[in-house]
């Protein structure tokens, strides 16, 4: 048996993607459901979070849980718990894709920038192929404190921050198809 982060199955999106499920996703769609049937700030979304989360973990035998039929499980539980009107509005999409500039440091090796920035672009145009109008790339600071070999911020280390996102908005705008693309880069 494969042990999972958290004892929580892993997501599986339309599109056959695979991802970790994250608390705060589920939370804020039940948060979105809420407030789209009245109810602006709706108390009861972290319980039904918490107890989504722990019936995947004790009672979920699957290592992996269709995006849809989470979807069915957590409109049930709203019924049964006497909010079918939230119910209704709760149809979560996948979570955007995410990639850590961290994670390719590490594997570009340290003081590889250029094998670093060839990683990213391939990581960048992977992500693009999912068809999400929301991307993430993470860990910006402590991916050019790994590539500088600093402890401390430097202004070696502040270039470095600029060229990665501007090579970052450059490959979106080279490969994003046209359509919009919302960036969340930390």
């Amino acid at each position: 048996m494969i042990a999972l982060k958290d004892g929580l199955p892993l997501l599986e999106l339309n599109e056959g993607r695979i991802v970790i499920l994250e608390r705060k996703w589920l939370f804020s769609f039940l948060l979105q459901a809420a407030k789209k049937a009245g109810y602006p700030n709706w108390w009861v979304a972290e319980d039904v979070t918490e107890s989504t989360l722990l019936y995947l973990q004790l009672l979920f035998n699957e290592n992996v849980i269709p995006l849809p039929l989470l979807a069915r499980a957590v409109r049930s539980a709203l019924r049964d718990l006497g909010y079918a009107e939230v119910a209704r509005h709760f149809k979560p999409t996948p979570p955007p894709p995410k990639v850590s500039l961290l994670e390719i440091a590490r594997e570009a090796g340290t003081g590889y920038e250029l094998a670093f920035f060839n990683q990213l672009g391939h990581a960048l145009r992977t992500m693009l192929t999912a068809k999400s109008k929301r991307l993430e790339i993470i860990d910006l600071k402590p991916c050019v404190k790994q590539l500088r070999s600093k402890k401390t911020w430097s202004r070696d280390c502040e270039i470095l921050r600029a060229e990665s996102v501007s090579f970052a908005r450059d490959q979106i705008c080279l490969n994003h198809s046209g359509r919009e693309i919302n960036l969340s880069l930390t």
